[in-house]
């Protein structure tokens, strides 16, 4: 008997119309949820693509490889949170109470943000270092007391090799202040002693056609004689300055040393 009665129930909900209208709602909904999901992540996947294509020209010596990688990473993290946000709304369609939900997830979100301080801070440091560009792999920088050169940028540590060969592994966390020597042309300085009993005139005219001599593919400029920076009863000091490519000025300050030195100490030895 009861069977016969649940068997009737169905079949007067089978002819509902009402029912079925609102799963036919229900269902369009959800369809409509995810067309306008898809929408919204393709429409903002080229509007990354375009920023980052449009970066200024000088600021996109950067390789092409990791442009591809911020893009990557950005439309990832725009298509979870707008998938994310879709399955709310369907949960949301079939009369799931969402509040337990996000104050489950807001609980979980706070253990683990207090237990990886450190790590979601590198995390985000990194994720600034690549969108902002500050330096770039193989550029030569100094961050806080540690200087050489930028073999990798990860998204929680940056690796540097000094000249010397030491590997600094930096937390990008910690990376708070960094000069970067690679950004534009550096400028070689030398200071030239000229002695007392040699003419001041004369051997500046002499360090002057001999600086421009200076054979350097790294030099962009000819060298310049700037004058007599400091002087005494017994000596001059001359400097001389040369514009050359960037983190380059220490090889040409000692090829310019060099080469002044040894015109001098035949301007000294020399006759009259």
């Amino acid at each position: 008997m009861i069977e016969m009665i649940e068997m009737q129930n169905f079949a007067a909900d089978l002819r509902n119309e009402l029912m079925w209208m609102s799963i036919g709602m229900t269902v369009l909904r959800i369809v409509l949820i995810l067309l306008v999901a898809w929408v919204a992540a393709k429409v903002l996947h080229k509007v990354i693509e375009r920023l980052l294509i449009n970066r200024s020209p000088e600021r996109v010596r950067i390789q092409p490889r990791r442009i591809q990688t911020v893009g990557k990473l950005l439309n990832n993290t725009v298509s979870y949170c707008i998938y994310f946000v879709a399955f709310l709304l369907i949960l949301g369609e079939f009369n799931i109470s969402l509040a337990p939900l996000i104050a489950g997830a807001g609980v979980v979100g706070l253990a683990i943000g207090f237990g990886a301080q450190s790590l979601v801070k590198d995390v985000i440091s990194g994720l600034f270092i690549i969108l902002e560009d500050p330096f770039g792999v193989g550029d030569e920088v100094k961050i806080g007391a540690y200087k050489g050169t930028v073999e990798m940028i990860g998204l929680r540590t940056t690796r540097l090799r000094s000249w010397t060969g030491e590997v600094f592994i930096i937390p990008n966390g910690q990376i708070n202040d960094v000069t970067n020597y690679s950004l534009h042309n550096a400028l070689a300085v030398v200071d030239v002693t000229v002695d007392g009993g040699v003419s001041l005139e004369r051997a500046m005219a002499v360090i002057g056609e001999t600086a421009r001599q200076l054979k350097d593919d790294n030099v962009v400029r000819e060298p310049e004689v700037l004058g007599v920076v400091t002087a005494s009863a017994d000596s001059a000091t001359v400097r001389v300055v040369a514009e050359c490519k960037p983190n380059t000025h220490e090889e040409v300050t000692r090829a310019l040393n060099v080469l002044l030195r040894r015109a001098l100490n035949e301007l000294r030895t020399a006759p009259g």
